[in-house]
């Protein structure tokens, strides 16, 4: 297993090339050139934690970005301990093993002792979006049996409605303050020292929900990934040989640490390092920038908008960003005119790109930061332990070769434990020989290179945020004027992919417009997931079976364009 500060990992004399390799009959199964890593049988807080804290407990872990002393900061020692209590609390408080923990919050430094604490309490986290309705809220809490919710002041109202309409919350807890419900920092935090019920829970690895994210797959509704302590800490280990962190490294956390990006990347892989993560809780694009030029930041793990904006806008113009030794862009597809753009602009070597989804905890491929001139559009090498086929798309029986288009699918033991009271949708993705079928298609180069084509899935990805169309459709019938309704990503001027929404009229509401289809699903929906286009027309494309044939859609929109 990889120490904090130990050097890259220079790639094996693979056993088995990177390239295909006839498996049996029909199969090509391509297989990393990096050496396999064991897997990481420990509890997530401790596969992180344990060796950051005792080789450097004076280090700076975490700084408040957003506070502009800079004072507000936490070394790993007060991690820590103070993770270590919030678990003895939280269990003291009626917590117990299994039950499940709302964490509803943008970034802040408290972020990890609330995750770390949770899970050495032997709970699972499901981390919910900031910005989600109290329905969204009530849908997720639901599902995911949560009993325990933590919140900050701003959102508490939306998430005391969210426990109205589920009920069988237990307690409602504040990272700050609030009348009516114990804070984190004064409350819990203030407490004795830690105490052996909440520090001592047995954790097995291989078995023990660590966090419950949801995703809507590869279409459908969201949810819920059991991502196992296991799964998640060994995909830290199948990452570090790729793009290894080291002590000393400052990595700027922007994206927020409810997504599985975020919380691998911007959390769970600094903190494994020893590293120091400034924590931002929003994007503004000039606290950004003043961010990196304060702290001196290092690294950047960042979605294609955030690229975007480095490539073209003004502002970037007026800070030192001299700091920055790498950008690594995953989420979403990045434009390799745009990333070459970005590291132009910069200086930097070119932007690298990275690959996964949340049911696979989350990584499979990245883009070596040691590679000095990756293939342009390439979204990385298969990490260690990592197999990949590609199926082809006229016959998912047989496997493409190499330079071939196909279906991209994994094997690994990154994988998920399967969604949470789904078996069904569990086996439509991962078939009986362990095999994730990704929906999306890629290809292959003689040099292991992945390239990421087009979607087969039907998610489109809001700025790294996964919206699911059959959502917003059912949304979009519940309206009395609208008979019928699909939607489809398309893409805005600032190359986002965003919402848009096919209706057609009932006949008693011909004078529906698009400003009343748009307010009224932005009325019931986060605001990522807002409505952003809209057109009329007759009847939405369906085939006999009744399902939307949005290929036909996407085509009407290229054909307009």
């Amino acid at each position: 297993m990889d120490s904090p500060g130990s050097t890259p990992s220079t790639p094996s004399t693979p056993s088995v090339p990177s390239r295909a390799v006839a498996d049996s009959g029909a199969r090509r199964v391509f297989r990393s050139e990096y050496a396999d890593v064991p897997v990481l049988d420990e509890p997530i807080h401790e596969a992180v934690l344990a060796r950051s804290t005792a080789s450097f407990p004076d280090a700076v872990a975490l700084v408040d970005g957003a506070d502009p002393t800079g004072t507000t900061t936490l070394t790993y020692g007060q991690l820590d301990v103070r993770h270590r209590l919030l678990a003895s609390e939280l269990v003291r408080s009626g917590l117990r093993k299994g039950d499940v923990l709302a964490l509803h919050s943008p970034n802040t430094v408290l972020y990890p002792v609330i995750f770390y604490g949770a899970t050495r309490a032997g709970a699972a986290v499901t981390t919910v979006h900031p910005l989600c309705t109290a329905e969204e809220f009530a849908k997720q809490l639901n599902d995911a049996g949560a009993r325990w919710i933590v919140t900050v002041s701003p959102l508490l109202a939306t998430a005391r409605r969210a426990a109205e309409l589920v009920g069988g919350i237990e307690e409602i807890f504040v990272c700050d303050r609030a009348d009516g419900h114990r804070s984190i920092v004064h409350d819990l935090l203030s407490a004795a020292p830690p105490r052996t019920a909440g520090a001592d829970i047995a954790i097995d690895p291989a078995e023990d929900i660590a966090v419950l994210p949801y995703s809507s797959g590869t279409t459908g509704v969201p949810k819920g990934v059991m991502l196992t302590h296991r799964s998640i800490a060994t995909n830290l280990a199948q990452l570090h040989p790729l793009v290894p962190m080291v002590p000393g490294d400052r990595i700027l956390a922007v994206l927020p640490f409810f997504h599985i990006y975020g919380m691998t990347a911007l959390l769970n892989a600094p903190l494994r390092a020893g590293a120091t993560v400034v924590v931002l809780p929003r994007f503004d694009l000039d606290q950004f920038l003043g961010a990196i030029e304060k702290h001196r930041i290092t690294g950047l793990y960042v979605a294609p908008p955030i690229v975007l904006a480095l490539a073209k806008h003004p502002a970037v113009a007026r800070y030192d960003l001299t700091s920055l030794e790498y950008v690594v862009s995953a989420a979403a597809p990045l434009d390799s005119l745009l990333a070459q753009a970005c590291s132009d602009r910069l200086g930097l070597p070119p932007v690298r790109q990275a690959y996964g989804m949340t049911e696979l905890s989350p990584g499979t491929h990245v883009v070596p930061l040691a590679t000095v001139d990756p293939p342009a559009g390439a979204v990385g090498k298969l990490l260690p332990s990592t197999e990949m086929r590609i199926l082809r798309l006229d016959d998912p029986a047989r496997d493409a070769g190499p330079g071939e288009e196909g279906e991209i699918a994994i094997r690994g033991p990154q994988v998920m434990k399967g969604y949470l009271g789904r078996p069904e949708a569990t086996a439509e993705l991962i078939d009986a020989d362990g095999w994730v079928h990704t929906g999306d298609v890629g290809r292959v180069d003689e040099d292991g290179w992945l390239f990421v084509v087009d979607r087969v899935k039907e998610l489109i990805k809001y700025k790294g945020f996964q919206v699911a169309p059959a959502d917003l459709e059912a949304l979009l019938l519940t309206h009395p004027g609208v008979a019928d309704a699909a939607v489809i990503g398309v893409l805005d001027a600032d190359g986002n992919e965003v919402p848009k929404a096919f209706v057609v009229r009932g006949p008693d509401a011909p004078g529906l417009g698009a400003d009343e289809v748009m307010a009224y699903v932005a009325e019931r929906v986060a605001p990522y997931k807002k409505v952003r286009r809209v057109a009329f027309v007759a009847a939405v494309p369906r085939a006999a079976s009744g399902k939307i044939l949005r290929r036909e859609l996407r085509q009407r929109e290229k054909d307009d364009a």
